[in-house]
């Protein structure tokens, strides 16, 4: 063979290899687009893939996990809920029979049957009149005219009541209903005019009065030591130009409290130093972007890194396909951690007792999963530009990171608690697109903040809102601590149904 037939040779060999890795980004992406969302796995379809499985050793003998108690069993009959809500609300309609309604004298009442419907009224506006009627004196006729003050509101002669506020705010970060959306259906069904200019101004001025309750919450999410960080991509539009450009939302969560967003116009390091104070101490959650350990490293030793099973998992699992055993038994691996945690989460394990359980339970895991991902990238079976290499390159870059939660019982084992928390800001961009400007961004993340919170907490965002937007004008800084979402469900709690 010449050298020119094996030159040809090895660059047929390079270009079936790229058409292969380019195939598994093509497959990947539509499934991503079209593919289901989920990463569960049916047990006998992963017992399917691992049937006759060589690469990778089988799984050493750990402790017994504990399975997790069984739900309760449903109430019966007799003890079920009823149908609908009894707080509700009750319009009744007497209905007699024609032979009563012509002769009621000949006729004994002797009982009823009660037949009930679930009913809707559509929401309604209403003129909200404030009346201040003047007095003289009878007898003093020199002394001048008496009359109440008007009632501190959120702007002098403001035309937008609070529940009006609360209303738009709660359509448009929690429905996800873009402003001129909002404005059509004012016109076209209740014959208001609103125009989209003038709700967007509302917004702000609601994010003014509601940065003092912002400000106080993210306080107490960054005092605990321990947060969850992430951010998302939101398009804006750049002033003079008529074009958009991509911010961020950096969305911080402390497990069990409360979540707290805040807008960036890019996703470079010195967005951390806005979010995170300079005088925190403890452990933040993220993924592998690099911008978290440049970060820590500025910090010189106050802030420690805790890493994202979820991120492995979901990398190891876009692979499943173009490696199906080798992903499905590191999958597996996975799942037994996760098992773990799922029966600590049960029996309402406390910081102690779930570090030892995941000591005795979870370690040996780990530590296999590690010596296996080692034995796979030093057996060069999988180019590290295909999806599996990739993800195995990805766990052990990011391994010190994910070992931590073994040594602390506080932290949880993926960040999936803040992914939800920015969950409702995917779908609502899906309809709004993008934030008017930059300035703009900023406001969104004070509302999502307050909505999301008034979520975690179990409130009706549209109820707090309105009270709280009726209070403010009233009320100091020293009682903003009286009206945050943690505040106002502790007062609420007796009469409060769950959002």
């Amino acid at each position: 063979m010449t050298p020119r037939e094996e030159e040809l040779i090895e660059q047929n060999e390079l270009l079936r290899r790229e058409n292969a890795l380019l195939r598994q980004k093509i497959d990947l992406l539509v499934k991503r687009v079209f593919g289901s969302s989920s990463e569960q796995l049916d047990p006998a379809q992963m017992q399917l893939l691992l049937q006759g499985q060589e690469s990778i050793p089988p799984v050493a003998d750990v402790p017994p996990v504990a399975a997790p108690k069984a739900k309760p069993a449903k109430p019966s009959e007799g003890q079920s809920k009823p149908r609908l809500p009894e707080n509700l609300p009750v319009v009744e309609e007497v209905i007699d029979p024609d032979a009563v309604k012509a002769e009621p004298q000949a006729w004994r009442y002797i009982g009823q049957e009660v037949t009930e419907q679930l009913d809707y009224e559509p929401g309604r506006f209403l003129r909200r009149r404030t009346i201040r009627r003047k007095y003289v004196h009878k007898l003093d006729h020199d002394r001048a005219p008496v009359v109440a003050p008007l009632p501190e509101s959120l702007q002098e002669r403001g035309l937008a009541a609070p529940g009006l506020l609360a209303h738009v705010l709660v359509s448009k970060y929690c429905d996800h209903l873009p402003l001129y959306r909002q404005e059509q259906m004012y016109r076209q069904r209740h014959g208001i005019a609103l125009p989209r200019q003038t709700l967007a101004r509302w917004v702000e001025l609601a994010a003014d009065w509601l940065r003092s309750i912002y400000d106080h919450i993210r306080t107490g999410v960054l005092a605990g030591g321990y947060v969850q960080v992430d951010e998302t991509p939101i398009q804006f539009l750049e002033p003079g130009h008529g074009k958009t450009r991509q911010g961020y939302f950096w969305t911080c969560s402390r497990p069990g409290g409360d979540v707290v967003f805040r807008w960036e116009t890019s996703r470079g390091t010195q967005c951390l130093n806005h979010l995170i104070p300079v005088d925190f101490r403890g452990v933040i959650q993220c993924d592998g972007y690099s911008a978290y350990r440049a970060f820590a490293d500025s910090r010189k030793g106050a802030i420690q890194l805790t890493g994202c099973w979820a991120h492995v998992r979901r990398k190891i699992h876009d692979a499943l396909e173009q490696s199906p055993r080798t992903a499905a038994w590191l999958l597996a691996q996975i799942q037994q951690i996760y098992q773990v945690e799922a029966t600590l989460r049960a029996h309402r394990a406390g910081p102690q007792l779930r570090a030892a359980v995941r000591s005795s339970h979870s370690r040996p895991v780990v530590q296999r999963f590690e010596r296996a991902l080692i034995r796979l990238r030093s057996s060069h079976r999988h180019l590290p530009q295909s999806l599996l290499g990739q993800a195995i390159d990805y766990a052990l870059g990011q391994w010190p990171t994910l070992t931590v939660f073994l040594e602390n019982g506080r932290l949880e084992i993926d960040n999936n608690l803040v992914e939800n928390a920015i969950r409702p800001t995917a779908v609502g961009k899906k309809n709004w697109l993008f934030v008017g400007e930059a300035g703009a961004g900023q406001r969104g993340a004070i509302i999502y903040t307050i909505i999301q919170t008034c979520r975690r907490r179990s409130i009706d965002p549209y109820a707090y809102l309105r009270d709280v937007l009726s209070r403010l004008p009233r009320m100091t800084n020293h009682q903003i601590p009286q009206i945050t979402p943690e505040a106002w469900a502790k007062s609420h709690r007796p009469s409060q149904k769950a959002a």
